[in-house]
């Protein structure tokens, strides 16, 4: 069997506009500093964007649902139905009990209360704060990297 082969493709010829360069770059994700902020959550679009913002953060959220009851964790997971009765987050509780799941519904604030764990930890960061220290003398230094904590 025989046929074109694959460097033989247009997109592989002489002249093609892509550079193999210029594809081996992706860019990254821009996290928006959403600590400490507490959204509006007047309309529906709102609660939609809040939460959307609220599983893209690497720290703990505060949920107030309209019992009035309030849960703090982390929002790992959210499913977006066509109304708020069939839209969900499933939060792990900072007190490590049994994962929750929560209709959009029945929630009537949100607050992004936990520390962002990541900000301030790209790899950039850490390069220059280890090369910042090397220069100054500091022993002890290793590439293995800090705790978090």
């Amino acid at each position: 069997m025989t046929g074109p082969r694959h460097a033989d493709r247009p997109s592989h010829t002489e002249g093609s506009p892509l550079h193999p360069d210029a594809l081996e770059v992706a860019p990254g994700t821009a996290h928006e500093a959403v600590q400490g902020w507490v959204p509006a959550l007047a309309r529906e679009e709102e609660l939609r964007i809040a939460l959307e913002k609220a599983f893209d953060y690497r720290g703990d959220v505060t949920l107030t649902l309209k019992d009035h009851s309030k849960i703090e964790g982390y929002i790992f997971d959210r499913v977006t139905g066509p109304s708020l009765s069939t839209s969900y987050v499933r939060l792990i509780p900072k007190d490590g009990g049994q994962k929750v799941k929560i209709a959009y519904a029945e929630i009537a604030a949100l607050a992004f209360t936990g520390r962002d764990t990541a900000a301030g930890k790209s790899w950039e960061a850490w390069v220059r704060k280890y090369w910042e220290r090397k220069a100054a003398g500091a022993g002890g230094l290793s590439l293995e990297p800090e705790s978090l904590e």
